[in-house]
């Protein structure tokens, strides 16, 4: 007869996350090497029994982190899986009711951004001895629906144990997907709150070291024949990398590649680092926010080669940035979803690394036209011309963003990494940042969810913290997406964990208050403001008397505020300067004008325009958006 151990259902799924491992290669680590968890009736007795015992029995096991906020776990989550290049993320356990539904947001933030976590919301009781239950919703047309169910649209794999011997076959087909290049992302196990006490005969293999090898599929000779023969071809290439080149490892690859052909690169966001922004052939980022060297290669290309990226509207510039009429996309990744996305004739679906290394060897002796390379050159030192423009102190008292960003550039380490996710930042971040180290740029931008900076930026410290790697994160955040959610602060200074946060002030949203103006809304509801019960509206003079400087000191933060001058920018490379020389987490704030914009990059968003209105500002933005859309095509190629 085979061993077996007597366990509650919790305490199985610990064991045996505890002994999961991603091996990559020569790499080998921890799939899930830490559990981050907020207890509630639904889980205290059954994960929390667990995790409590496996801290006294065996604490390396499964390593607990206090959270306070649910989302946030899993934002956390997401930025650790970011800076192990999704080899490793953490699990995030919740009681039910709303502590699960909290993480929706997270959940589907993880699986647009194709990024491992692990879910662990509780549930109702399978047995339904009780119901219903505190906080149990009821659904009179379906009985057995709970709060749940709503993962099921936003998670790779779900799944609900409702009886102990389901929990082996369950746990087995997450990790599965989790750790699947193609498949990851949120990855969700439902946990009725009796059947996490229930205890079973737990076979004892079950619970034994496991490896998931990482799958990096090759090339097909026949797609690779025809992408190289159409690369072959090229007077104008450019490639696109995306976040795929830095998940398989490739910036190597795709550095040889570029030296040796002199195709220039632009990047989306989740791309940036995967080349370093001084090489000769990084024109920066490209699309809707990118740069105007990369933008004005991609309007001319006649073969754009897309690397590992998942062609948003952004980097697309919402199907504008390609103008060339003959242009001819080959679309490497290891996803066949992304592969043949927009009608592309050449999709070749495989890992990027193991592609760009048979790209490189297929496109032996090909170099790009002497005219290509001219102009790549020149666009490039133009656009890094316009950067340290933008950069360069003006001495007005509220310095502009891109002024701020340079300073913090200028007082930064080329391996520190800058977290973003939502607001203005991220457009500036992608055309302005300089990135020098392929992990130094996590710019959230696939869900763009605000809130996400703080515990992402946490998330990415303790994933970097774990490898040993103590360099500095930097989160660059707005007062807007601040306010949507900063309690990890509490986190990072309960675990002593050094985080540089640079809090940018403009007493609003800052980038849908641009945005407000080019659809014709004039800022409407995107300032933070007094309500003016005459106007009916929030569009008054009388900004809202909150220190968040105060409220992140409350949280036992040490905080350093720059205040409004000439010599503001001075100050605040002085401000980073002392924090990156501190050990404990420090928060930097300071104010800035919201009506100074980063330079010009050429790209357009499709945001629509009412077509009809009794406003003349949005009557003049229509014709605007009329003339843009002109530019759209039906399909990229």
């Amino acid at each position: 007869m085979a061993a077996t151990k007597r366990m509650t259902v919790s305490q199985a799924l610990v064991e045996f996350l505890g002994h999961q491992w991603t091996v990559d290669g020569d790499i080998r680590e921890r799939t899930i090497p830490g559990m981050i968890g907020i207890f509630g009736h639904g889980n205290v007795a059954g994960i929390g029994q667990a995790l409590k015992q496996a801290n006294v029995d065996e604490p390396d096991l499964m390593p607990y982190y206090q959270a306070r906020n649910e989302q946030a776990m899993v934002h956390q989550a997401v930025g650790y899986a970011r800076m192990h290049r999704r080899r490793a993320t953490l699990a995030s356990a919740a009681s039910v009711g709303p502590g699960a539904a909290n993480m929706l947001t997270a959940a589907a933030l993880a699986t647009t951004n194709r990024l491992p976590a692990l879910l662990l919301p509780s549930d109702t009781f399978a047995t339904r001895v009780a119901d219903p239950v505190l906080q149990q919703l009821e659904q009179p047309w379906d009985i057995g629906l709970t709060v749940n169910d709503a993962f099921r649209p936003l998670s790779r794999f779900f799944d609900r144990v409702q009886r102990p011997e389901q929990l082996y076959s369950i746990a087995l087909a997450a990790l599965r997907v989790l750790t699947d290049p193609v498949e990851t992302g949120a990855v969700t196990i439902a946990l009725p709150e009796d059947v996490q006490a229930e205890a079973i005969d737990v076979p004892v293999e079950f619970l034994q070291d496991r490896e998931w090898h990482i799958r990096r599929p090759l090339p097909e000779r026949a797609p690779l024949a025809r992408a190289a023969a159409a690369i072959r071809a090229a007077r104008a290439p450019i490639i696109v990398a995306g976040g795929g080149v830095l998940y398989s490892g490739a910036e190597e690859q795709l550095r040889a590649l570029v030296e040796a052909t002199g195709i220039p690169v632009g990047t989306s966001q989740a791309g940036g680092g995967s080349l370093a922004w001084d090489h000769p052939q990084n024109l920066g980022g490209v699309g809707a926010t990118g740069t105007l060297a990369a933008n004005r290669l991609a309007a001319g290309a006649d073969v754009v080669i897309g690397i590992g990226t998942r062609y948003s509207d952004f980097t697309t510039a919402s199907r504008t940035a390609f103008q060339n009429p003959d242009v001819v996309f080959v679309n490497i990744n290891v996803a066949s979803f992304d592969a043949y996305k927009h009608g592309t004739q050449l999709p070749v679906i495989a890992d990027a690394r193991e592609a760009l290394t048979a790209l490189a060897a297929a496109l032996g002796g090909y170099a790009v036209p002497a005219e290509h390379a001219e102009r790549v050159a020149r666009e490039k030192a133009g656009w890094d011309a316009l950067v340290d423009e933008a950069f360069a102190p003006t001495g007005r008292p509220l310095p502009g963003q891109p002024e701020i960003i340079g300073a913090v550039q200028s007082a930064s380490a080329p391996e520190d990494v800058v977290v973003q996710a939502a607001g203005s930042l991220p457009g500036d971040l992608h055309k302005l940042w300089r990135v020098r180290d392929p992990l130094g740029y996590h710019v959230e931008y696939a869900f763009s969810c605000m809130g996400y900076e703080i515990a992402g930026g946490l998330g990415a410290k303790r994933g970097l913290l774990a490898d040993g790697d103590d360099r500095d994160v930097i989160v660059m955040v707005g007062d807007g997406s601040y306010l949507m959610l900063n309690t990890e602060l509490v986190t990072a200074v309960a675990e002593g964990i050094k985080l540089i946060v640079v809090l940018i002030q403009n007493h609003g949203y800052a980038s849908i208050g641009h945005l407000s103006e080019t659809v014709g809304s004039e800022r409407f509801g995107t300032l933070y403001r007094e309500y003016d019960p005459a106007a009916k509206n929030f569009q008054g003079e009388d900004i809202l008397p909150v220190d968040l400087a105060m409220n992140a000191r409350s949280y036992g933060m040490d905080v350093l505020e720059i205040e409004p001058g000439a010599s503001a920018l001075d100050d605040l490379k002085a401000a980073m300067a002392t924090a990156k020389a501190s050990e404990r987490a420090t928060l930097i704030h300071i104010n800035s004008d919201p009506l100074v914009y980063a330079p010009e990059g050429e790209g357009w968003w499709d945001v629509p325009v009412a077509e009809v209105s009794t406003l003349e500002s949005t009557r003049h933005a229509r014709e605007e958006y009329v003339a843009q859309q002109a530019a759209q095509k039906p399909l990229l190629g």
